[in-house]
């Protein structure tokens, strides 16, 4: 017969070895559970049009990156003429360029300072190109 300190001491081992068999399953679900969200995610973001988001409880405007099927139509007015001041320069403008043919009054700082955040958003978003001197031209 065996010894019924040993016997207690295997069955104690087999219910902790039952135990990381179970977690060990639940894992290997959990593992194919995460990578079918992360598939369905990067699906979700692939096909995703930006939509107007908040910040603090203020609405905040989204302007969309340059892509096929996006035209400068879904920009808001003031990005499209902009984007038209640009698109008809001879060359490549600087901010206080640009304003003056929007209409703004480039002799206050205050007044040109949301315009060149307007023409560096538009170049982060792929729709003009930003040279290294600060001028801003179109994309080709």
């Amino acid at each position: 017969m065996l010894d019924p300190e040993l016997l207690e001491q295997t069955t104690a081992r087999r219910a902790e070895l039952d135990e990381v068999r179970a977690e060990r399953d639940e894992l290997a679900v959990a593992g194919r559970v995460l990578e079918r969200m992360g598939e369905q995610l990067a699906d979700e973001r692939a096909t995703a049009v930006p939509a107007p988001g908040q910040v603090g409880g203020q609405g905040v405007m989204l302007i969309p990156h340059r892509a096929p099927g996006v035209e400068d139509a879904a920009l808001p007015t003031d990005y499209q003429r902009i984007l038209a001041a640009v698109g008809q320069a001879a060359g490549p403008l600087m901010a206080r360029q640009g304003g003056e043919v929007v209409g703004v009054d480039v002799s206050v700082r205050a007044k040109l300072e949301p315009l060149r955040g307007k023409l560096v958003r538009l170049a982060d978003r792929g729709r003009l190109r930003k040279l290294p001197d600060g001028r801003f031209t179109t994309r080709l």
